[in-house]
């Protein structure tokens, strides 16, 4: 193949992508000009101008995101079909473009005509002569890739380049996941374009690209249904703040911006964590059982209420002991959650109280005027708040922090021993990424305070509740008599309503507890799920009872299974020394073809007596080696110690500049750092050009699922693995 080719082919391309340019800068104008023309519709003066204005200004706003988003790769594909079917040939980018005839200039990867791009294959090339791969940089096509589909095809087509797909495989890494739309193969293209119902399992072995091909699915459905699933909402789930730092690029540049990326501390609104607790306790909070533990939780009557009230009423003294009163929060709680009974409190109150009423001077005034005298006599109102105040489920769940009352909630359910470990773990001054499912079954077994419609509010003017309490005036009480450090408690402005998504991905999904499961299913009940996980991967040790949440999660939605068997991450060499660990230590591992090959095997260094000094060695020989990212994975309890040492070494001091910032924290720094500490957990869903391993054998031995994690580890690497045991 001569340079001259090469060169006047890629020139070529390059005019038609400037001409896609030109096309797209003028396409931003047109919806710029939409913009301006909407937001002067708003001045018009009348309803019906606010309504258009805000119609046109938020479609051209998320055109201009679409278009300004496509920038980089724009145009990466070429069909050459047979002549008599389409003389023309068709090109597919990230967006869809017409020209100033209407006519299509660009078709969006996602579209139907696009999928044959993708589908076709030399066995059955579907009248696709030739396939070809534009490889740019910025707007610059730096080189093109060419597959002959159909061999017998007459045709005098150039064929140029040695595969896309090896050349994309062969690139360095960097901090983030890139889109693999110039290079979807055939197996995963028919996962992205599965119907947009029910659930679609991804599964398959490392490397294999579940995630990104999720992502991609993710955006399809977008184009697919974009009222249904803009409109309901798109939940991206995965299992920590590293590795969605790592894959928030990739639907941003498919051209989609209406989803929601949220790591396992994150899915709760307005609550964040990032630290993880220790194995032991973390498999205590993920186990289904303590859901009952919150249950009971939610049921209990707050800490430092009152468990009396006592008033004289004309000829009688009424009291309201702790019988009575734990009868009346029973009856109440048997009618639903918590808050939602806030309506009912008073006039439960005041039923139990009328009963105790004998005198006839009492008696002959009646029920009506009872009512009147207790609502306006402040201790009743008083009691009555710091009796059953509105709460959160962060307020509730602080009452876990004492001893007597965890065990009294836990009793039956959790031994002494599991107990001790929570309290521990409580003392910690913040949220676990553990923690956040219990604060979610609290928040749904305690409910929002009910909100009261306008017709309500129509009916009864003066803003009482059932039972005439004003609802202002039992808030005031409550802030007054029960809110912790002096908080004032405010209705939260989320309801718990509002969480179910259109559609929701969950990623490593092997990973998720029963307790996590319960959570993400909630903002699931109604939407459609595409699931990514490796069961061999698993770091939740009772795989029957994930199984069983699971299935709880997706009750009465069909599941579509799609298997990827290829690797495309590690090198041949790399993941061979993978799976004959896992073969070693019994994992039931997916063990996928690895198609591509260095001819470098893993080095593997023993006897190691100075181990900051061998752990330099093998990143400074690793940083020479490679261009991309290099990963040191460390046993949790080394993690700070080895970034210390990253921190002091001036030959790496450039290539590792934050990573000081991750000495104390579980998650490693944001930004371009090329090289990082992890521990196993951390390197979830990522990968890197080279990995050292530092003690392998202390990763295997820190959990219950060590020998998975230490699996997961060793398949991080695409060019190059050092392990230092």
């Amino acid at each position: 193949m001569s340079e001259e080719l090469v060169e006047r082919e890629i020139a070529a391309e390059q005019a038609f992508v400037d001409r896609v340019y030109v096309q797209l800068e003028a396409s931003a104008k047109a919806a710029q000009a939409i913009a301006t023309e909407g937001h002067s519709r708003g001045r018009l003066g009348h309803e019906g101008g606010l309504v258009e204005r805000d119609a046109m200004v938020f479609q051209a706003a998320r055109r201009i995101a679409q278009l300004d988003a496509a920038h980089e790769g724009l145009v990466f594909g070429r069909l050459d079909m047979q002549p008599e079917l389409d003389p023309e040939p068709r090109y597919i980018g990230r967006i869809g473009l017409r020209d100033a005839n209407r006519d299509s200039l660009l078709i969006d990867w996602r579209a139907p005509a696009a999928a044959v791009f993708y589908q076709a294959t030399a066995a059955e090339p579907q009248r696709v002569v030739r396939r070809r791969v534009l490889r740019a940089a910025g707007r610059a096509v730096v080189g093109v890739e060419d597959e002959l589909l159909d061999a017998d095809a007459e045709t005098d087509l150039p064929i140029v380049g040695e595969g896309a797909l090896m050349a994309q495989l062969s690139r360095a890494r960097d901090r983030s996941m890139h889109s693999i739309v110039a290079t979807i193969q055939a197996e995963q293209d028919k996962a992205i374009r599965a119907p947009g119902k029910g659930v679609v399992a991804i599964s398959g072995g490392p490397g294999t690209g579940k995630t990104v091909v999720a992502l991609h699915r993710a955006a399809f459905l977008l184009y697919s249904d974009r009222r249904r699933y803009e409109s309901g909402g798109v939940l991206v789930v995965g299992p920590s703040g590293v590795f969605m730092r790592y894959i928030e690029r990739v639907l941003p540049s498919l051209g989609e911006t209406a989803v929601a990326l949220r790591s396992l501390g994150e899915v709760v609104d307005g609550v964040r964590a990032t630290r993880h607790d220790e194995p032991a306790v973390a498999d205590v909070k993920g186990a289904g059982r303590m859901a009952e533990v919150m249950r009971r939780t939610a049921r209990q009557q707050a800490p430092g209420s009152p468990r009396e009230f006592r008033i004289f009423w004309r000829d009688d003294t009424i009291v309201l002991d702790r019988g009575i009163l734990g009868n009346i929060r029973r009856n109440l709680m048997s009618q639903g959650r918590r808050n939602r009974q806030l309506p009912r409190v008073a006039g439960a109150l005041l039923d139990a109280m009328w009963r105790q009423v004998r005198g006839e001077r009492g008696r002959d005034r009646g029920r009506e005027a009872f009512d009147d005298d207790l609502l306006s006599e402040r201790s009743f109102v008083d009691f009555v708040a710091a009796w059953w105040p509105p709460l959160d489920a962060a307020e509730v769940f602080g009452w876990l922090r004492e001893p007597e009352f965890l065990a009294r909630v836990a009793e039956g359910i959790l031994s002494p021993e599991e107990q001790r470990l929570l309290a521990k773990s409580w003392n910690h001054p913040d949220l676990s990424v553990e923690d956040i499912p219990l604060l979610d079954e609290l928040r749904y077994a305690i409910g929002d305070v009910p909100a009261r419609t306008d017709d309500e509010r129509d009916l009864d003017d003066t803003g009482l509740l059932e039972g005439g309490i004003d609802m202002q005036e039992l808030f005031t009480a409550a802030d007054r008599e029960f809110a912790p450090s002096g908080r004032a408690w405010a209705p939260p402005t989320h309801k718990i309503e509002d969480d179910p998504f259109a559609h929701v991905l969950i990623d490593e999904a092997q990973d998720l507890t029963p307790m996590q499961w319960r959570m993400v299913g909630r903002r699931g009940r109604t939407a459609s799920w595409t699931i990514v996980g490796d069961p061999a991967q698993s770091s939740w040790p009772v795989a029957e009872e994930s199984a069983a949440a699971r299935a709880a999660a997706l009750e009465g939605k069909d599941v579509h299974e799609f298997h990827l068997s290829t690797n495309y991450r590690n090198s041949a060499e790399i993941y061979a020394y993978a799976a004959a660990y896992a073969q070693r230590v019994g994992l039931d591992a997916d063990l996928p073809t690895a198609v591509r090959s260095t001819g470098v095997e893993p080095q593997v260094v023993t006897g190691v007596s100075d181990l900051e000094s061998a752990t330099r060695d093998a990143v400074l020989d690793l940083a020479g080696r490679v261009e991309g990212t290099v990963g040191i994975v460390v046993p949790v309890a080394r993690r700070s110690e080895v970034n210390a040492w990253l921190a002091s070494w001036p030959e790496v001091a450039d290539d590792a500049a934050g990573a000081r910032a991750a000495v104390d924290s579980s998650v490693t720094p944001s930004g371009d750092d090329r090289i990082v500490v992890l521990t196993g957990l951390d390197t979830k869903g990522l990968e890197f050009d080279g990995i050292v391993v530092v003690r392998p054998q202390e990763i295997e031995d820190e959990s219950a699922t060590g020998k998975a994690t230490l699996y997961v580890v060793l398949t991080r690497a695409t060019q190059l693995l050092t392990t230092l045991s």
